[in-house]
């Protein structure tokens, strides 16, 4: 507990370090009159939050309102900027908490650690054939995705990681004095330079330039720390099972939807997807041949030492002949490993180009292995080339793809294109119009016939060429990149059977599945559905039987390995029906699924559409993974990884491979929990199901009373927060809306709960849920003896629980008061506001009973504090930004330097407001 003690001593050291240094540059860059400026509304905000005063809130308004250009921009980056550092301060944090686990030998192993999940299956007396179950079932997928991109640009993450890097060697020990001053200068020079940069991007990226930024993190952390554990997690098994001979398959990777989600993003064409497709080739092929020349310079052994294998140096004189031109062999004859080495390069750099380069990865990987062995034999067995290892795992990862790039379009647009391909050939006249049952047996009828459907181009219209293309270029990918490079087509919106079987049409006509006249079948896409509503989550239990039922699909299926992927909304789930009504309808949706897919003898694996934030289904991944169902864990996992939380987790190699190291750490305790469990016992009780059903029924008609049948909610909400301003930030390529359209259901999930947060009522996280408790609690004190129990030793509502508490820290109502400002109808914005309120008290009450704390997560101090550090910075950015949104809103003319201070304030609460913990 002291080691832990101190270590938060240490933690608000590098905050006050980091603002000391942030002060002296405000002083040198603005004068002693803006350090003071922000010194001033600091300690009122502070003092407001201590104890509310009215006299101190309009002095703190009156401040505010005053400042002037330039003065004002400065004081909104002072306290932006602020953020930036006690960001790279907590990660710093978190990197020091692992070491110090690490250091304490004989101490209590730390909870989601890789050693701790070796340990879990020691205490469960598995034998060796159970923990090789566990290892095969072993499967995460993660997904990087571009919405909403990281809203911190690319040269600002830059900076970041060099003050992390400071931060750490700071902490080093053997630092000495003279070290320790150079340090600190630079540490004090990034600190300038952030300071100095511009963090507003000046146009929108385009889907390119987001592709580029996701291979970032592959490039800087990602490439190396997946290998890596895979590696630290064989090590433990060796370490805890000598005697036994475990190998773990590669069972973490990671895919992109950057460059292939097309639904509601026009500038995602075919063309971008291939050009996605070549960068991910090149930066994989860079890593290799940087790996492999590494490799060269490490394996000097000569001939005139060792026994070489002389039909290996036969092969390497042959293939030398065959690949190299004269003057490009290595020189020193002996060296037979390095003479291999260089026909590697050679064929790594004809890759794409020319018959010379490797074909497949697996030629790459077969050679890399044959070197592997030859070179062991010289060594003792118990004696491990970890490097070269570490290359082949990277081969068998990453293949000559990088990552699986999913192909995601909305429904409507293959509808559409299924109809006129009918109708051109006469098959039908409205397909469109048919009943769900009609389009089955038109859609069937279609795919039981060899032939295709399909015309010349000049027969269909725009839109339907671009989705006719788009399933060209993927059969063009597959025989040019490898059918790994794209292997799941995602149809959102998925309402019906039909609308994954109108996929398999098209994939037809572009020669993706086949039925050959001996009723053999070809098809080299899983096509997942993605339920994303209320309503479709309720629907897809019926919706996967119906296709299960058809033959044909039976058959696409067993050409797929009896594999089905099905994708969970968890975005617009939450903003149809609130948070907890659509976790709860999200983990029934699963369980019913898994139950029928198992009858059918189909293995599935969902696909978690999660966002980052909490009205998204944010969260930590470990959290995330041990709240399913856990019947449905052995099916593996796929997770979004979305953009704005790819730089807190994977732009600094320790906190990605902390980041890794917990999902993989939670997946293997719970497999192996279940293993054990399910041959004695059940895994919650079904009072429980009930108490969750009953609960969701009474939060759905709160929430859905408030935004569905309120006239005036839509107006609050466009008018109380920054939703408007918020398409001005350019963060992503895609629009905010999916259609030109002001309604509710074509607004995004990610504006939605963007906006909320900004507004600090942060709506999506929680509202609704304390009606839906509140009312099971009036029943009875055993309903709370119930509750408690659920929270003790169910981890899906354990989970529930720890977001709602979470969302209700970072929520503000104080804060979100001030929106009201904003609001044309003050009588209609009090209303609306006191019903939030009054939800948000009766949500605080029913966590506060069920969890038994006296205040919110005070069993997770480290966050309390985080949150509490923060509040004090964030409040002026929000108060800032009402006060410019109000003055910009008052006038119809384009004022570009208050857009631009409003933008700052989005930026700055958006990094103020990052997930702690």
């Amino acid at each position: 507990m002291t080691a832990m003690t101190d270590n938060n001593v240490s933690l608000r050291n590098d905050v006050k370090k980091l603002g000391n240094i942030l002060g002296e540059i405000l002083q040198h860059h603005g004068g002693t009159e803006l350090f003071n400026k922000v010194e001033t509304i600091r300690e009122m905000t502070k003092k407001l939050r201590q104890n509310y005063d009215p006299n101190t809130y309009e002095k703190l308004k009156a401040e505010i309102s005053n400042l002037k250009p330039p003065t004002r921009q400065q004081v909104i980056r002072a306290f932006s900027v602020y953020f930036h550092l006690v960001n790279m301060a907590e990660q710093n944090h978190r990197i020091r908490r692992r070491k110090q686990y690490q250091l304490q030998e004989g101490a209590k192993l730390q909870s989601f650690s890789l050693e701790k999940s070796v340990s879990t299956l020691k205490d469960l007396e598995m034998t060796s054939d159970e923990i090789k179950k566990v290892l095969n079932n072993l499967s995460i997928e993660l997904i990087i995705t571009a919405h909403p991109t990281e809203a911190t640009k690319r040269t600002v993450l830059e900076i970041q990681k060099r003050i992390s890097y400071i931060l750490n060697q700071l902490d080093s020990p053997l630092v000495t004095k003279k070290e320790r001053i150079r340090l600190e200068d630079s540490l004090y020079n990034e600190v300038a330079t952030l300071w100095q940069t511009d963090e507003l991007r000046h146009r929108k990226p385009t889907v390119i330039d987001e592709v580029k930024n996701g291979l970032y993190y592959f490039e800087e952390t990602l490439f190396e720390t997946i290998p890596e554990i895979h590696q630290e997690l064989e090590q433990y098994l060796q370490e805890y099972y000598p005697e036994e001979k475990l190998e773990v398959p590669n069972f973490l990777h990671f895919g992109s939807w950057i460059g292939g989600d097309r639904d509601g993003n026009p500038n995602v064409t075919p063309e971008v997807t291939w050009e996605t497709l070549q960068l991910q080739r090149q930066l994989v092929l860079k890593k290799y041949r940087k790996s492999i020349t590494d490799l060269m310079k490490r394996f000097s052994q000569s001939s005139s030492r060792v026994v070489v294998n002389q039909e290996f140096v036969s092969h390497v004189e042959q293939e030398e002949s065959k690949y190299l031109e004269s003057g490009e062999e290595w020189s020193v004859k002996s060296e037979i490993y390095r003479r291999k080495f260089a026909i590697i390069l050679k064929r790594l750099s004809e890759v794409g180009k020319s018959d010379l380069g490797y074909q497949q990865s697996e030629e790459l990987e077969a050679d890399l292995i044959r070197i592997r062995e030859l070179v062991e034999e010289h060594q003792p067995s118990e004696k491990k080339l970890k490097t070269i290892r570490h290359i082949i795992r990277q081969v068998q990862l990453f293949g000559f793809h990088l990552v699986t790039l999913d192909i995601r379009n909305h429904s409507g647009e293959h509808e559409i294109a299924v109809s006129e391909l009918l109708n051109a050939v006469k098959l039908c006249d409205d397909y469109s119009s048919l009943t769900e049952e009609e389009k089955i047996k038109v859609l069937t009828s279609v795919l039981k016939d060899p032939r295709p459907i399909s015309l010349l181009e000049a027969d269909y219209s725009e839109e339907t060429l671009k989705v006719l293309n788009v399933f060209k270029m993927i059969r063009k990918a597959h025989l040019e990149f490898g059918t790994r490079s794209i292997e799941v087509y995602l149809v959102s919106m998925t309402q019906s059977s039909s609308d994954l079987l109108e996929v398999l049409v098209l994939a037809k006509e572009a020669g993706i599945y086949r039925l050959h006249a001996d009723g053999r079948v070809e098809s080299g896409l899983h096509v997942a559905p993605l339920l994303e509503t209320i309503d479709d989550l309720v629907a897809g239990p019926q919706i996967m039987r119906t296709l299960f039922d058809l033959d044909l699909y039976r058959y696409h299926l067993q050409v797929r390995g009896d594999h089905q992927e099905i994708m969970l909304g968890y975005s617009d789930g939450s903003k149809d029906g609130g948070t907890l009504t659509a976790n709860w309808k999200l983990f029934n949706a699963q369980l019913e699924i898994h139950q029928m897919a198992k009858n059918y003898d189909i293995r599935l694996k969902f696909f978690h559409g999660r966002g980052g934030s909490l009205g998204r289904g944010g969260g930590p991944l470990n959290r995330s993974i041990v709240s399913q169902p856990v019947e449905t864990l052995g099916d593996g996992v796929k997770i979004t990884e979305q953009g704005e939380v790819l730089s807190s987790r994977y732009l600094l190699e320790s906190i990605a491979f902390r980041n890794l190291e917990q999902a993989t750490s939670a997946l293997v305790e719970a497999t192996a929990t279940v293993n054990k469990k399910s041959k004695h016992g059940h895994f919650r009780e079904k009072e429980w199901e009930l108490a969750m059903e009953e609960m969701s029924q009474h939060a759905l008609r709160k929430y859905q009373s408030l935004v569905f049948e309120d006239n005036d909610f839509l107006t609050y909400f466009n008018q109380a927060t920054p939703l408007k301003e918020l398409g001005e930030l350019n963060i992503g390529s895609r629009p905010t809306r999916r259609k030109n359209s002001s309604k509710f259901e074509d607004l995004r999930a990610i504006p939605w709960v963007f906006a909320w947060t900004q507004s600090r009522q942060m709506i999506p996280a929680w509202y609704g849920a304390g009606t839906g408790f509140s009312s099971f609690l009036e029943q009875g004190a055993e309903n709370l003896e119930m509750l408690q129990n659920m929270y003790q030793s169910w981890p899906f509502f354990h989970s529930t629980i720890h977001n709602l508490q979470m969302a209700l820290m970072k929520a503000d109502l104080f804060t979100a008061k001030e929106y009201l400002n904003l609001v044309e109808d003050s009588n209609m914005a009090e209303r609306i506001y006191s019903d939030i309120a009054t939800e948000y008290q009766k949500t605080k009450e029913a966590l506060l009973k069920i969890t038994g704390n006296q205040e919110l997560l005070d069993n997770f101090s480290n966050i309390q504090e985080s949150v509490r550090r923060r509040n004090p910075y964030v409040d002026p950015l929000n108060f800032l930004q009402v006060d410019l949104i109000q003055k910009m809103r008052t006038t119809d003319e384009v004022d570009e330097e208050l857009m631009t201070e409003v933008l700052l304030t989005i930026s700055g609460v958006a990094a103020g407001l990052v997930n702690t913990g």
